[in-house]
């Protein structure tokens, strides 16, 4: 980018004490309730379609609203952020957010809890990678790596405790509480972050509405994640919505990568990708995070659908997911500066590929200690991966483009995690299809199995088409285990494959990157 005609202002010194303390605690409250809130209404779907009179599909666009139209805010933040300026434009986010959320809870028709859904996702966009900036900016340069620690234990435990959460309150409150939780955390996180924040403002510049590049992002990010959520219950590309879905996404996105790199003022910043570190380190995260998410969502399915678990015992086996990655994440901030960290995403891909090879050998009669033996593990996994990786992809951006390279990184994380979902449950249900066909070839009235089987049964009281009806059970049961073994070891490998990803990126020096970010120097 070209030098400004004035020396830029120095950015205000690290914070200290108590100030940088409450500072921490207020931006990742505030980060923490806008992760919650991408799957914490999930598990209460069939509560609200119910209560609001339509049906559990209506039901969905309650989880696509937000994530169609937070995705399309996220690569917004470092335009926005340099019209208004980080700190108001991070306290604007979270009150919006708050407000968005108040709407939510109290909307009395599935139309208008979509439409206050979108505005919450849309006004959340901001939040995460304003936090990653105004953190990196309060701590000085050695302890960058504690702050993204710090950061990253947010984001790794809200996924699991939304539907943990979630569950509780539907179950033993009512619905609306899963939005109104917000409204106390966010008032708290606005008050502590101005008050701290204030006098620490970025500067603005007067830059015009790139409008028809915000088009462009609306129309393809909206179709491609309208594509991804509809895909599967439509049979994906045998439906003409999808293929016309699929279409509209990848003209948009042609187009609106020719307008952006052609335009003086563009609402994303496309030439960070000529930074090696920043596309390397952007795009291990957001596989690796698409690769993770995929399987976070396919082993509760498994264990709800097929295993005779119920949701909150589900969430139950899924939380401890969150225990070593809290005690390792500080450790793995503080040592971030001495080691480097491509040898600790690697060391996290390794650890990745470990435990999705563990459930790739899991079966029907896995007991709650060999299913939450990996899921312990992972937290390890979790540690090492989010605060290497962010240190890799912002090593090399100066302190001005960190908004804009932090929100297109999790602009590409968050559309990786929805990309990965899509695959992992369609080709579970599609593998299991494959295993069902194979395990009934030789199920026919002449095989003795069989035949001892139903007599077995029918002696226990069944009756012949109750037998039968177990029978097929069980083999379903057969069937989408398989397929989810190998939904969890073609993963494993994959993460193995990530590695020398990361290792095309440069070694992050002391002077450099988001240590320098925090330092403010240029």
């Amino acid at each position: 980018m070209a030098s400004p005609a004035h020396p830029a202002p120095l950015p205000p010194p690290p914070l200290t004490g108590s100030a940088r303390t409450w500072g921490t605690l207020a931006l990742s409250a505030a980060t923490f309730m806008n992760v919650l809130d991408t799957s914490i209404a999930n598990v209460s779907l069939p509560a609200i379609a119910g209560d609001l009179g339509v049906s559990p599909t209506q039901g969905t666009w309650v989880i696509t609203s937000f994530a169609v139209a937070n995705a399309i805010a996220v690569p917004l933040t470092g335009w926005l952020s340099q019209r208004f300026g980080q700190v108001r434009l991070f306290v604007a986010s979270v009150t919006l957010f708050v407000i968005a959320s108040l709407l939510c809870g109290l909307a009395p028709n599935m139309a208008m809890l979509i439409a206050a859904r979108a505005l919450q996702g849309f006004v959340a966009g901001p939040m995460i990678p304003l936090s990653q900036s105004l953190l990196l900016s309060s701590y000085p340069r050695a302890l960058a790596g504690l702050a993204m620690a710090m950061w990253s234990m947010t984001t790794l435990i809200a996924p699991v405790t939304g539907p943990l959460l979630g569950g509780w309150i539907t179950d033993n409150m009512a619905w609306p509480w899963i939005f109104y939780i917000n409204v106390p955390v966010g008032i708290v996180a606005v008050l502590v972050t101005w008050g701290i924040f204030h006098k620490r403002e970025t500067v603005r510049r007067k830059l015009p509405i790139d409008s028809i590049g915000l088009a462009l992002l609306v129309i393809w990010v909206g179709a491609m994640q309208i594509m991804l959520d509809i895909g599967k219950e439509h049979d994906w590309f045998e439906s003409p919505w999808v293929v016309a879905c699929a279409l509209v996404a990848a003209v948009g996105l042609v187009a609106f990568l020719i307008w952006e790199r052609g335009d003086d003022h563009p609402v994303v910043d496309l030439t960070l990708f000529r930074n090696r570190n920043f596309w390397a380190g952007a795009l291990a995260t957001a596989v690796g995070y698409g690769l993770f998410f995929g399987n976070v969502v396919l082993l509760p399915l498994w264990l709800q659908q097929y295993m005779g678990y119920t949701a909150t015992q589900a969430g139950e086996v899924m939380a401890p997911v969150g225990l070593l990655a809290m005690v390792l994440s500080p450790w793995v901030g503080k040592n971030i500066g001495r080691t480097d960290p491509r040898r600790f995403a690697t060391f996290a891909f390794l650890v990745f590929a470990l435990v999705l090879w563990m459930r790739s050998n899991f079966n029907t009669q896995a007991d709650l200690a060999t299913i939450m033996v990996p899921t312990i593990v992972q937290g390890i996994a979790m540690a090492f991966f989010f605060i290497p990786l962010v240190t890799v992809t912002l090593s090399e951006i100066t302190p001005d483009r960190i908004p804009a390279a932090s929100g297109l990184s999790n602009f590409m994380r968050i559309t990786a995690g929805a990309v990965g979902t899509s695959i992992a449950t369609t080709l579970w249900e599609r593998r299991a299809t494959l295993h069902h066909a194979q395990l009934t070839e030789g199920l026919h009235h002449g095989n003795t199995a069989l035949a001892q089987a139903l007599q077995g049964l029918q002696v226990g009281g069944f009756t012949p088409e109750q037998a039968l009806a177990q029978v097929e059970r069980l083999v379903n049961q057969q069937a989408f285990m398989l397929a989810a073994n190998d939904i969890f070891y073609a993963s494993a490998v994959l993460f193995l494959f990530l590695i020398p990803l990361v290792w095309l990126a440069h070694a992050p020096h002391a002077s450099k990157g988001s240590a320098d970010a925090a330092a403010g120097a240029h």
